[in-house]
């Protein structure tokens, strides 16, 4: 986003900034570069700090319903200490390591609806403000990757995917908030459950895979969630037949083997002014085999998520509207407060 706008703490005539980020999309636990691009504005001032914050969008659910908003969920100093003059153009390199839970926001280059952004900051002499937001792109692991691949090649659809607000209980989930990517059963499961949640939870040696599923309830007997969690080596993707894995997973979860409770799920109360209300992007995605990139990806077209550009593609185009309506509302209260 070229030098989207002045950094309205510092005044007009401040300096600009916009952070390019290289390459198309990073892994989890891997490396984002670039560059923020600096110029000054109308005098010379002192960069105190250049930092960079990750945001997600996030839904949380308390007691008044459900909301959505904006979480940070890391920063980084990446450069400061130095005069910047007027007019003058600086560029300053970086490279930071994500979070290993940093969720996947495509696959094969088709969006899943999940939105992340990457927000650059400057300290300027005792002034900071938010001066460029850029969309950052998360494509899967070659774990993950070979999970995703064996649930297409199961027949399992896929339905939405989405970021929640808490922690689950029993795992070594780091972040604030875990991915969902919700699944609806092929034919030979659909008698025992109406939908599967998957969540990933990756780690430098590893992988969590935690399964919930919506039971169908009989005659006698209510519907229930029932939950299972297994763990898989990065160094297991070539060697493992992930069809035959997968299955057991979902055999296992269907017929109630939990490897913990259903309570194990604990949802943290969100703080209002991290979570600002707003629209979320949902709907009734179509069958995971069907290949939007059949052409290109051969058998991993047939993946879940392939199909997902369809029905959320707009959230990608949202990004601007969703983290900067928050700055503004940020803003805004600043200058009421300046104002009193």
């Amino acid at each position: 986003m070229v030098f989207k706008r002045l950094l309205g703490a510092i005044g007009v005539g401040g300096p600009s900034v916009d952070t390019v980020l290289d390459g198309e999309a990073v892994l989890p636990g891997g490396a984002l570069s670039g560059q923020v691009r600096l110029r000054g504005g109308g005098a010379a001032v002192e960069i105190e700090e250049i930092c960079l914050e990750l945001l997600a969008r996030v839904e949380a659910e308390h007691e008044e319903g459900e909301s959505e908003g904006a979480v940070a969920f890391d920063r980084y100093v990446v450069g400061g200490g130095f005069r910047l003059g007027a007019d003058e153009e600086r560029s300053v390199p970086f490279s930071v390591t994500v979070p290993w839970e940093t969720p996947v926001t495509e696959l094969y280059g088709q969006p899943l609806g999940v939105v992340l952004g990457v927000r650059t900051e400057l300290a300027v002499a005792d002034a900071r403000d938010r001066g460029d937001l850029d969309l950052l792109t998360v494509r899967p692991l070659p774990v993950q990757e070979a999970v995703l691949e064996a649930l297409g090649q199961l027949a399992f659809g896929f339905r939405s995917a989405d970021l929640e607000h808490g922690r689950i209980g029993g795992t070594g989930q780091r972040l604030p908030f875990y991915q969902e990517i919700e699944l609806t059963p092929p034919p030979r499961y659909a008698h025992a459950v109406t939908e599967i949640e998957l969540t990933f939870l990756a780690t430098v040696s590893g992988l969590e895979v935690v399964l919930e599923a919506d039971k169908r309830g009989g005659p006698l007997t209510p519907g229930h969630d029932a939950l299972t969690r297994f763990t898989v080596r990065h160094e297991d993707v070539p060697v493992l037949d992930w069809n035959r894995e997968v299955d057991g997973w979902i055999r296992r979860l269907t017929e109630h083997r939990e490897a913990y409770d259903a309570q194990a799920y604990v949802h943290s109360a969100p703080h209002a002014d991290h979570l600002a209300g707003h629209l979320a992007v949902h709907g009734s995605g179509p069958s995971v085999g069907t290949a939007v990139a059949a052409g290109a990806a051969g058998a991993a077209g047939a993946a879940v998520g392939v199909a997902v550009g369809m029905v959320a593609a707009e959230a990608v185009d949202e990004i601007g509207d969703f983290f900067e309506g928050e700055e503004e509302d940020e803003a805004e209260e600043s200058e009421e407060v300046q104002e009193d």
